[in-house]
């Protein structure tokens, strides 16, 4: 998904809530564009749906060193990109990022609504009149005023969202210049370390200001610890955090089930520690995103839910009706029209988040060494839109060998012009699915690709290789 940035103030965030997808990031099809991460920095719109934030590149295909630049100029490095259109379908556009990143100041709508209850018959108690040989008068018996105490069971969306919200922080991300915007991450050990989208606190990377806000209005500065513009995902470490911290338990994004309950925790439109809850309407969905400024794409094999997603969002955890978190939410599809006043689009229920396992590995990897690790085949595929599978192109970015010396696709034999359309048991339709694929796994990890070549089908087994960084 695309974020959108609405003005240079970056207003503090509520200390309690408001009364009241190697994918391309080239353009989207005619679909909406998907809006970034799902942070208030500015929601980008979904591959249909999906978060996140892309990098420029050569109309040719992609550097085969490094994940893909947004389509269809973007070269496709380490997982093979290609140049290409970077739409998905002639009604598809690029999911937008779901943080919540704007120029100028937050516009809040409060609606009030005023309920008028009145009307002859109408009451609040209950009247009884009784009549009996032995009296005449009446007795009146009042609805009692309290209906006891409410249980709410640790499995109920009251008790675990009352379980999450105390682990979950409001980012406020601003660069030197003073343009920011507001997203949200949650507490991922007790050392500090805070996970995000990197479109939430890409503002913040070179010498911004970042803060993280709990729900009980504690207030902490904090660093970026690392950040992965192909993954959308970034890990920031309080500074002087608490002794108290309790890390919110991760799921297994592979058991997710469709039609399994789920409950998102962000700060759309500034609104912090708001829940909003849903299903997993889908899986494995393809999504490219990109915040629209030209930047690198983003790329993941996401999970899809009809949870309301709105910018702000971005960074949140999506937990399972366990309180797990099964996945980071990060862009949605959105029809384009603004909310709020705000001019950024809101949630029409196709929202797209990141697999917490792809998730948790990739910010294991930024803690451990401050950058990101991809998993790459070594080929530089098109991003052009189509789905017929992921070409391999004739020629590399900036010149570059299509197809890597001595890298994992030259070692497996695949050549220029060989079409992959399946990659273990997922069924690839374009370049943009195969980076989305490819990094839902980890260097040396061994795949089975399917391709076609002079009208023939081939398989191979490829072990993937790395590369480290975003550059």
């Amino acid at each position: 998904m695309s974020t959108e940035n609405e003005g240079t103030a970056v207003p503090p965030a509520p200390s309690a809530p408001p009364v009241p997808v190697d994918a391309p990031a080239a353009s989207a099809p005619q679909g909406q564009a998907p809006q970034g991460p799902y942070g208030q920095d500015a929601q980008g719109q979904a591959p249909q749906g999906q978060g996140g934030a892309g990098h420029p590149g050569s109309s040719s295909a992609p550097d085969p060193s490094w994940p893909p630049p947004p389509p269809p100029t973007a070269p496709y490095g380490d997982g093979g990109s290609g140049s290409g259109a970077g739409g998905w379908g002639a009604s598809y556009q690029q999911p937008a990022p779901a943080s919540g990143r704007r120029r100028g100041g937050l516009v809040a709508a409060v609606l009030v609504a005023a309920l008028v209850a009145g009307g002859v018959g109408g009451g609040l108690g209950y009247v009884l009149a009784k009549d009996n040989d032995e009296s005449t008068g009446s007795t009146t018996v009042s609805a009692s005023s309290n209906g006891g105490d409410v249980k709410r069971d640790p499995g109920t969306t009251a008790g675990v969202a009352a379980k999450a919200l105390p682990s979950t922080v409001t980012i406020e991300a601003e660069s030197t210049s003073g343009e920011g915007g507001t997203g949200t991450g949650f507490v991922f050990d007790k050392q500090g370390h805070i996970v995000t989208n990197n479109h939430v606190v890409a503002d913040a990377v070179d010498g911004g200001k970042l803060t993280a806000t709990f729900p009980s209005g504690k207030k902490y500065d904090a660093e970026v610890v690392g950040h992965a513009q192909g993954y959308d995902v970034a890990v920031i470490k309080l500074k002087n955090a608490p002794s108290d911290l309790k890390p919110l338990t991760l799921g297994d994004s592979d058991k997710v089930a469709i039609g399994d309950s789920t409950i998102a925790i962000g700060a759309p439109f500034g609104l912090s520690d708001t829940v909003t809850t849903g299903i997993i309407s889908a899986k494995n969905r393809p999504v490219a995103s990109s915040d629209g400024s030209g930047s690198q794409a983003s790329y993941m094999s996401a999970l899809q839910t009809d949870a309301s997603i709105n910018p702000g969002n971005s960074g949140g955890p999506l937990l399972d009706a366990r309180g797990n978190v099964i996945g980071i939410n990060s862009a949605i599809q959105s029809t384009g029209n603004g909310g709020f006043g705000t001019g950024q689009s809101g949630s029409i229920g196709l929202g797209f988040a990141i697999p917490i396992n792809q998730a948790k590995y990739v910010a294991q990897e930024l803690i451990k060494n401050g950058k990101p690790v991809y998993a790459k085949i070594g080929a530089s595929v098109s991003l052009d839109d189509g789905s017929d599978g992921a070409q391999i192109t004739d020629q590399g970015a900036g010149g570059a060998a299509p197809v890597e010396p001595g890298g994992p696709a030259a070692k497996a034999g695949l050549k220029p012009g060989d079409v992959i359309t399946k990659l273990d048991d997922r069924v690839i339709d374009s370049g943009p699915t195969l980076i989305g694929e490819i990094w839902t796994h980890q260097p040396g990890d061994k795949v089975t690709i399917t391709y076609e070549r002079g009208g023939k089908q081939h398989t191979v087994d490829v072990t993937l290789g790395s590369r480290v960084g975003d550059n």
